[in-house]
């Protein structure tokens, strides 16, 4: 119950007018068709006996008022509903970016973490309405059901009985289904997700070179049609199971049918009721069922969305392992030395170290080289400095001290870095640049009238060009132009220490020289760590 809970206050943050509307309405929606099923019987009668107390108009116009009300409130509940929805997206959209955002990179580097990401992203923006829609489902239908009782006891006790008992096998096969199904997802996460990359990898610009260069469109749809027979087959298997099922529960709702309709005409032939009552209670039944069946569909709903809402939660109570300390020192604002003392360290699940007993110290002033063969944990050096992830042994120090006793968001502040794998924003090169301001304004114009950028000019737009091809008035650039990009960005961050992974890989002979230029011009008032596969 508890995942229930938090799911229907969740869709309660999101609009609480439109949460308790949605509640009005339903419960509207629930006694408007009982008042005009006793309505019609009225109006049967006033037709069929002499002497009725109402005239047929009236009876008419208030049937017909009842029936014009109840398409209003179906109609505002829809508009409400598409409202509620939405900014259930949106808030759900936002919990799982932040979520996103505070875990740890280590998260990334488990199969088992995107596993989790995907089924809370495949259910995330529906089933918390879901749940809602279910409780409703419930109360209305019981608001319905009390008064279809009400009306069918003036028949018989037993008419009561058969319905009930007639639902109950369609309520079992709902519950069954519900925990094939969800058990069905769960296991077959990971073939789901293999089916959306080769999925991604026939559509995505960045695969589509080679795709079709090495012609492996066809491999990779096979691959992808593979996966999903695989999925679909198995789907399948459990709904023909499933169909076999509910038309046996069919045979049980048709026995019931015909034993009600039997027993009310046996009672009108006998004259124990009135036409008008006989139609009020044989569609009192029918109905009923209907709301039965409703209120049955309602909780099995409930079992079905909780087993699928708790995906969401179960992603949403992961928790970061690199923490602030309780009490953190402020980090200095001058660094003066970076330090990697006995270093050992392996990424999650492997099993060998990536760095093992290293040392390692850059001074400012200086620019210090980190060369090495591929694969050698170059590149972690500053993942571990920038607090991605925490060694195994040994201690990274700033300025001597140990940088656990920092808050890492502060610690991140100091650094400019040019990653290795850097972003290619598909926004505009100004915008490129200043993201590594974090936000803080800044006067990047030296940097943008720098030999560095110099191709920005030919630009349609200048520095405001859109970038990449992804949107309409947008420019493609070369990788080198890219990666004098992701530099500029590090250097505008301003900060006293610069992390350089390959800076030069895309460069021409222009930009390289370029960029000894510019690591001279900062090198005097900052710590530069350079990443390289020669020694500069």
């Amino acid at each position: 119950m508890k995942n229930l809970w938090q799911a229907l206050m969740m869709v309660r943050q999101c609009s609480r007018r439109s949460f308790w509307l949605r509640i009005l309405y339903v419960f509207l929606q629930s006694v408007l068709p009982l008042v005009n099923l006793y309505i019609l019987k009225l109006l049967v009668d006033s037709v069929t006996l002499p002497g009725s107390q109402l005239p047929t108009l009236t009876l008419l116009l208030a049937m017909c008022g009842i029936f014009l009300l109840n398409r209003i409130v179906s109609a505002l509940n829809g508009i409400n509903n598409d409202y509620l929805s939405q900014r259930l997206v949106d808030h759900v959209s936002d919990l799982l970016q932040r979520q996103s955002a505070r875990l740890d990179m280590q998260y990334y580097d488990t199969p088992s973490y995107h596993d989790t990401l995907h089924r809370a992203q495949q259910e995330a923006s529906f089933r918390p309405l879901q749940i809602l829609g279910n409780f409703m489902s419930i109360g209305g239908s019981a608001v319905s059901i009390a008064g279809v009782v009400a009306m069918l006891l003036t028949a018989s006790p037993w008419v009561i009985l058969v319905m009930v008992a007639a639902v109950v096998p369609g309520f079992v096969v709902r519950l069954y289904k519900a925990r094939r199904i969800y058990a069905f997802r769960r296991e077959n996460t990971q073939l789901y997700r293999l089916t959306s990359y080769y999925g991604s990898l026939l559509t995505s610009r960045a695969a589509a070179p080679e795709v079709r260069t090495y012609r492996l469109a066809p491999l990779f749809r096979s691959r992808f049609v593979a996966s999903r027979r695989k999925l679909v087959a198995t789907l399948l298997s459990i709904s023909r199971r499933l169909g076999m099922l509910d038309v046996l529960c069919a045979f049980v709702e048709a026995a019931a049918m015909f034993f009600i309709v039997w027993l009310l005409v046996t009672q009108t032939a006998a004259g124990a009721i009135t036409v008008g009552s006989f139609v009020m209670l044989f569609e009192a039944f029918r109905r009923g069922q209907g709301y039965l069946s409703s209120l049955v569909g309602g909780i099995a709903g409930l079992y079905d969305n909780r087993l699928f809402v708790g995906n969401l939660f179960e992603f949403l109570n992961l928790e970061p392992h690199i923490l602030a300390p309780s009490d953190p020192l402020p980090v200095p604002q001058e660094i003066e030395e970076v330090e990697f003392r006995d270093i050992t360290f392996r990424y999650p699940d492997m099993e060998r170290d990536v760095l093992s007993h290293y040392s390692l110290r850059a001074r400012r002033g200086e620019v210090t080289a980190v060369d090495g063969r591929n694969g050698y944990g170059k590149s972690t050096l500053i993942k571990l400095l920038l607090r991605f992830y925490d060694p195994q042994q040994g201690t990274v120090l700033l300025n001597g001290i140990d940088i656990r006793r920092f808050d890492p968001d502060e610690l991140r502040q100091r650094f400019g870095v040019l990653f290795q794998e850097f972003m290619r924003y598909s926004c505009t090169a100004d915008e490129n640049i200043a993201f590594g301001t974090r936000g803080a304004a800044s006067d990047n114009s030296a940097l943008l009238s720098s030999p560095l950028l110099s191709f920005l000019s030919r630009l349609p737009k200048g520095s405001g060009t859109l970038l990449s091809r992804l949107f309409d008035g947008g420019s493609e650039l070369s990788m080198g132009q890219w990666q004098r990009l992701a530099l500029a960005r590090a250097l505008a961050s301003d900060a006293p220490v610069l992390l350089l992974d390959e800076p030069t890989a895309w460069l021409d002979a222009d930009g390289r020289e370029t960029f000894a230029q510019l690591i001279e011009e900062q090198r005097s008032s900052k710590v530069v760590l350079l990443i390289t596969h020669s020694q500069v």
